[in-house]
């Protein structure tokens, strides 16, 4: 008797759920920092003077993680959430608003299904008060962008009770904050009118063109900040100028031809896979990998946590035609064993 055990699709599961809870456990501590700072608990960056009002800093820590800037007099608040500087934790909501996506579309469980709308709602709510105004951009567009591309919005029965669950969470978090939800609002339509990123990123592709020490470009690290205490360093903020400054167009293009293959064939992998489950989690997790491979708006694939993110859950799409082999050959099995009795 030939049993084939469905390990695989147990531990991506498992990897899914532990993805969540760590999410939701981040994203709770975020909020509690967040109710220190404005109960008054932690002091912020109040009282500060000059730049220091405007400037994040370690000595302004609250509960968890490292710098804070929170001079709400000033109307300037970017909080760190769980990590070093508030900027990861940016990225880190972006990232998880795919993440908490794939459970609440994608678990086979009701329950889990659950967990990962009230996810989805913690980030938002995270993405709302933390200040990052690249998170109250992108969260929401990341998870429509996966609401389209993998085909749940036309899911009418999954996609209808988690919106208006999601919209009644929401809801309830901008009814009891109202003036926060503008504030982030209002910085973030003043924030795009004084400098549109299309315009910021025209000018870094400029500067790092005409910075450039020879065609190989001017070296790895040279415009990275975390390596500044091998030598000077350039500040550049996007992540293809970036990657043009060091290691020049030849190095650029061979990256991008990376990024495509792993895109391309991460799709031609998910695709393929018949498990209903599978290949919903396959969707959002390709969806995650695509935004991060063109992505030139900062540099996630240099910094934690988007960084490892990247790379595993490439891994995961790429695994998925093996475990869907697995998965299908076990329930042919068991169908065979039930035929047979």
């Amino acid at each position: 008797m030939l049993i084939i055990s469905s390990k695989p699709k147990k531990e991506l599961l498992l990897a899914a759920r532990l993805t969540l809870i760590l999410a939701i456990i981040c994203c709770l501590l975020g909020i509690v920092q967040y109710q220190f700072l404005s109960s008054g608990k932690c002091v912020g960056t109040r009282g500060k003077t000059g730049d220091e009002l405007f400037r994040a800093s370690l000595e302004a820590k609250c509960l968890v993680g490292g710098a804070l800037l929170f001079s709400p007099d000033q109307g300037t608040i970017r909080l760190p959430g769980t990590f070093v500087a508030p900027w990861q934790w940016g990225w880190f909501l972006i990232s998880n608003a795919a993440f908490t996506f794939a459970v609440a579309f994608s678990d086979p469980s009701p329950l889990w299904r659950i967990g990962g709308l009230f996810g989805m709602a913690v980030v938002f709510v995270n993405a709302a008060i933390s200040g990052q105004r690249i998170a109250l951009a992108l969260v929401p567009t990341v998870t429509i962008i996966l609401l389209v591309l993998t085909g749940q919005i036309a899911n009418l029965k999954k996609f209808l009770p988690i919106g208006i669950g999601l919209g009644v969470v929401l809801g309830g978090a901008i009814v009891s904050n109202p003036a926060v939800v503008q504030q982030r609002i209002d910085s973030f339509v003043s924030r795009w009118n004084a400098s549109p990123p299309t315009a910021f990123i025209s000018q870094q592709f400029e500067e790092s063109n005409h910075g450039q020490d020879g065609f190989f470009g001017n070296g790895l690290g040279r415009a990275t900040n975390a390596a500044r205490a091998f030598g000077k360093t350039r500040l550049i903020e996007t992540y293809y100028p970036k990657l043009i400054y060091e290691i020049g167009p030849i190095g650029t293009i061979a990256m991008l031809l990376l990024v495509t293959v792993i895109t391309f064939t991460g799709f031609k992998a998910y695709r393929s896979v018949k498990d209903k489950s599978l290949r919903s989690y396959g969707a959002s997790y390709w969806v995650f990998v695509l935004i991060i491979s063109y992505n030139t708006y900062y540099y996630p694939l240099d910094v934690d946590p988007v960084a490892v993110y990247y790379w595993y859950f490439a891994g995961v799409v790429l695994r998925l035609p093996a475990i869907d082999k697995q998965e299908q050959a076990r329930i042919k099995a068991e169908e065979e064993m039930e035929n047979s009795k």
